[in-house]
C-alpha cells in the first residue's frame, strides 16, 4: 500500500526488508535501497526501467563510512568533501570490493555523496548501510523535486515516500571524477566550478555529448526530457521563425516576458537574474509547462557560469533539437 509521510522508522524497516524508499534530499527525490543488498538495487532499475549499465550514486551520513566504500581518497577529494558535504557534490573514486559492480554500472569506481537534508540524514544514521539512489522518475524524464512529482509518476510502484517538503537546490548534484588524482567534472549540478577550483585549483570538464558507457549518473545524452518537444536556445530567434503557432508555444526564460505568446504559456525562472533561483524552479517548471495545452517548449540557454552550466546542461539533454 503506497503511503507518504516523515516516519524514518517505518521507511528503515522497509529498506532492512529488501525494498526502496523514496528519500528526500536537497538535490532532488532519491530512489533509495540497500547498496549492499544486489537484489534490492535491482529493483531500483525495474521501477526506473532503467539501463544496468548507468551507475547509481552511493548515499552515506558521515566520511568515515564514505571511506569504508572506496579503496583510496585522494588529499583533494577529501578537501572537497571536507568543505561540501554535506551538500550537492558527489565524488567518483576507486571503489572497494564492499560495493557491488551492479551499483557502479559494472564500473571499478563508484559515486558517493552525503545529502544535505535532515530526514534523509537521521535514516541514514538508523541503518547499517548505504542507501543506492537515483532520482525517483521514470527514466530519461524529469526528476523530481516535491512528493507530489514523485507520486505523479511512480505511486503506484513503491511503498513508502519520506517527505521531506520541495528540494532546496532542485537541481542534481555535481559530480567530479578522480583518476590517477587528477580532478574532472562529470556532471554539472549544485555546486558550481567556480566554488570547486576556489578549494582545489582547475580542474578539466569532460565532454559527455556522446556518451554510451557512463561511469557516473547523468552523462548519457538524452536524459531529463518533458513528454512535449523541447527545443534549446534563443527565444527570439525561435519564436520570429514562426514554426509554431503562438498558442501552442510554451516558453521557459531566465526573466524575460514574450508579448506575442501567451502570459499563461510562459514561466520565468527568477524574476532577480538569480542562477541558483532559476536551478532550483527548472524541474518542477517543465512540469508545468508539460500539462499545457501546447505543442512545444521553446527554452532559453543561459548564462555559462556558476548553475547557469548545469541548467543549460539540463535543457540541452532534454531538448529535440539547439536553436
Amino acid at each position: 500500500m503506497f503511503r507518504t509521510g516523515t516516519d524514518i522508522e517505518l521507511a528503515a524497516s522497509i529498506l532492512r526488508s529488501g525494498d526502496v524508499v523514496v528519500i528526500p534530499t536537497e538535490t532532488v527525490y532519491g530512489l533509495s535501497a540497500n547498496a549492499f543488498n544486489p537484489e534490492a538495487v535491482k529493483k531500483i532499475f525495474a521501477i526506473k526501467k532503467r539501463p544496468l549499465f548507468n551507475p547509481l550514486i552511493v548515499h552515506s551520513d558521515s566520511l568515515t563510512k564514505v571511506e569504508q566504500y572506496v579503496a583510496e581518497f585522494p588529499l583533494k577529494a577529501k578537501k572537497l568533501s571536507e568543505k561540501f558535504w554535506p551538500g550537492p557534490l558527489t565524488i567518483v573514486l576507486k571503489k572497494s570490493n564492499i560495493i557491488s559492480e551492479i551499483v557502479t554500472g559494472g564500473n571499478s569506481t563508484v559515486a558517493v555523496r552525503i545529502p544535505n537534508h535532515p530526514l534523509t540524514i537521521a535514516l541514514l544514521k538508523l541503518l547499517d548501510f548505504p542507501l543506492a539512489a537515483p532520482s525517483a522518475n521514470p527514466f530519461g524524464f524529469i526528476s523530481p523535486t516535491t512528493p507530489q512529482h514523485v507520486e505523479e509518476q511512480l505511486g503506484d510502484k513503491i511503498k513508502y515516500i519520506l517527505d521531506g517538503g520541495k528540494c532546496m537546490v532542485g537541481i542534481e548534484s555535481t559530480i567530479i571524477g578522480f583518476f590517477e588524482d587528477e580532478p574532472e567534472i562529470l556532471r554539472f549540478g549544485g555546486i558550481s566550478i567556480e566554488d570547486i577550483e576556489a578549494i582545489i585549483g582547475k580542474v578539466k570538464i569532460k565532454n559527455n555529448d556522446f556518451l554510451e558507457n557512463p561511469i557516473a549518473p547523468g552523462q548519457l545524452k538524452s536524459h531529463y526530457a518533458p513528454k512535449h518537444k523541447l527545443i534549446f536556445g534563443d527565444l527570439e530567434k525561435m519564436i520570429k521563425k514562426g514554426d509554431y503557432n503562438p498558442v501552442k508555444i510554451g516558453i521557459l526564460s531566465f526573466n524575460n516576458l514574450y508579448s506575442m505568446i501567451p502570459q499563461e504559456n510562459q514561466i520565468r525562472l527568477s524574476k532577480n537574474l538569480d542562477l541558483n533561483e532559476a536551478a532550483g524552479n527548472l524541474f518542477d517548471s517543465l512540469r508545468k509547462l508539460d500539462k499545457l495545452d501546447i505543442e512545444v517548449i521553446f527554452a532559453e540557454e543561459f548564462p555559462n557560469r556558476e548553475l547557469g552550466r548545469a541548467i543549460n546542461d539540463r535543457l540541452t539533454r532534454a531538448s529535440a533539437e539547439r536553436y
